[in-house]
């Protein structure tokens, strides 16, 4: 039989294609650029760290990409990665928790619960578990542990504020959806799933089968799971799982503990195929992270800090991550856990700006977090101008470690608002390193309600583009988190399209948190949207200024 040209290419594209999910566990990295032009390291991951408490390098800080490709998402100024030159003042934000918490608390017979006959332990919180918008029905979603390591229930909320516990037949008359003993479960709504039925995912440590690995489920509604599809392997409780559709990899985050150097930890491993990827060998996965010498002890215990959880989510064109860091056990109080905030851009590497809590466990004893306070799968979505921080919260038994009455809460962030670049009554600016990029309209998040933020464009000869200039700009003044720029004689950025520019912004009593160029007059940014929100119809921003109807 005659073989052609045409064949043989199919033959191999059908070879790579089976091969592709065992190869890519353990796979060359030389040359890949991403999506924001930076090359990864070879190996991938990086397999020579041991356990270490010392900060996390971050190489594609040391040494940037030439050319900032940003066709991907607003930019956001978590770091300088973006930035060549600036007199602008950074300042970081904590969330903000909403002032009616608890959101959702336990009420029903089957959320009570007791982690000991003496202290019972009524619970209706998310320990990871998963809080989406569902763009299918257009509705928030919520899975969470009901009853201590009881089951795993479900509620919905047309606002994300005020939810409702649905009558569902799995356990009749309940909101349960999979009723079995648990421990931290991580639930990931896939809109990128070709497969209905696969739709959801479920990653579950179970108390009572599959000891010591997750438990993987799937679901076409998120309500009826079925049975356990696969199992990981080994790993420790509190590990989670989230997707990096930057490189299109699910990712392991593998929960260790090294007693005598770090203490609770996280491995890295990664893989296309979500079950494929669910398989390793014990000490096989290289170490990822853990706490680090600038996590600050409490005061009233000089314990060294550990990392007890780890959720990360993409946002626009980063991926921000919620540590969870454990600051000691007291004896008379339930694990003073709270949620500090990292930034990565490569999904390996995290920048941790900060160490400070980003949302906080209270100190105040008879508030609903002041036992513990933990992050959701998912970690936020995007809800008008606000992100949306959903957290478990437990208040606590005073002179116990006991966890107490456990709740879900709420705090919201400025939508980009993790960082600002903030100017006085003197004009300051910032100028990018070279970027490019596709798109016409330029768009910046900004808050100038008293002052101005103007643009220029410097194009690769170190001139201002014509017509692109501070001086032709139309100010800008307001606060809003999507604010167009414009220049008087040309309606967009056509001319600096496809080159090697750099913008530089002049502000004046203002602070900048992000800028982007969309294709669209809407301001869509076509960057990803965390768990989603009202008015996006997938896992990016195609909406713009339409998603605000």
């Amino acid at each position: 039989m005659e073989t052609t040209h045409d064949s043989i290419s199919f033959l191999m594209m059908m070879v790579l294609a089976w091969a592709l999910p065992f190869l890519s566990a353990f796979p060359s990295q030389a040359d890949q650029v991403l999506y924001n032009g930076i090359h990864l390291p070879d190996p991938w991951p990086s397999a020579d760290r041991a356990p270490t408490r010392e900060p996390m390098p971050v190489p594609y800080l040391d040494h940037p990409p030439d050319v900032i490709p940003i066709d991907v998402g607003r930019q956001i100024f978590v770091d300088d990665f973006l930035i060549e030159k600036t007199d602008l003042k950074r300042t970081y934000h904590a969330a903000e928790y909403w002032r009616g918490n608890p959101v959702l608390k336990p009420d029903r017979p089957w959320e009570e619960g007791t982690a000991s006959q003496d202290h019972p332990a009524p619970t209706a919180m998310v320990f990871s578990d998963g809080v989406w918008f569902d763009p299918q029905d257009r509705l928030f979603k919520m899975w969470y542990m009901g009853g201590y390591c009881d089951s795993t229930c479900y509620a919905t909320s047309k606002d994300g504020i005020h939810w409702e516990k649905p009558k569902l037949d799995v356990v009749p008359g309940t909101n349960i959806v999979l009723k079995r003993g648990r421990d931290s479960s991580t639930i990931w709504l896939d809109l990128n799933e070709k497969d209905p039925l696969r739709r959801y995912k479920m990653f579950a440590y179970m108390r009572d089968e599959n000891k010591g690995m997750l438990s993987i489920f799937f679901s076409n509604d998120g309500l009826h799971w079925g049975d356990c599809v696969a199992a990981s392997g080994a790993l420790g409780d509190r590990s989670t799982v989230f997707f990096n559709p930057f490189r299109s990899v699910w990712v392991y985050g593998i929960r260790d503990y090294a007693p005598k150097t770090i203490g609770r930890f996280r491995r890295y491993w990664e893989n296309p195929d979500v079950l494929v990827g669910a398989k390793w060998d014990a000490g096989g996965p290289p170490f990822w992270v853990g706490a680090d010498t600038l996590d600050s002890q409490r005061a009233d215990l000089k314990t060294p800090c550990e990392l007890y959880n780890l959720d990360a989510v993409a946002y626009e064109s980063i991926i921000i991550g919620l540590f969870s860091v454990w600051r000691g056990q007291p004896k008379d109080r339930a694990k003073p856990n709270e949620i500090c905030i990292g930034f990565s851009r490569d999904g390996f590497h995290w920048q941790r700006p900060v160490h400070e809590a980003f949302i906080p466990v209270s100190e105040k004893y008879g508030d609903w977090n002041w036992g513990n306070v933990q992050s959701a799968g998912g970690c936020c979505l995007v809800v008008g101008d606000k992100l949306h921080f959903y957290v478990s919260g437990r208040s606590g038994v005073a002179g116990s470690p006991a966890s107490g009455v456990s709740a879900t809460g709420l705090a919201t962030l400025r939508r980009d608002g993790f960082a600002s670049m903030d100017a006085d009554d003197v004009e300051r600016t910032l100028t990018t390193r070279p970027v490019r990029f596709s798109g016409k309209h330029l768009f910046v998040n900004a808050s100038i309600a008293r002052g101005e933020l103007r643009v220029e464009v410097i194009g690769p000869d170190g001139k201002g583009v014509a017509d692109l200039t501070r001086d032709a700009c139309i100010p800008v003044t307001g606060d809003g988190t999507r604010l167009a720029v414009r220049w008087k004689a040309t309606a967009d950025l056509s001319s600096a399209a496809g080159q090697d520019v750099r913008f530089r912004f002049h502000v004046r009593n203002g602070s900048l948190y992000s800028f982007w160029v969309s294709p669209d007059t809407s301001g869509a940014s076509y960057g990803y949207v965390a768990a989603g929100g009202p008015g996006f119809t997938g896992p990016t921003d195609t909406a713009g200024s339409a998603a605000d109807e």
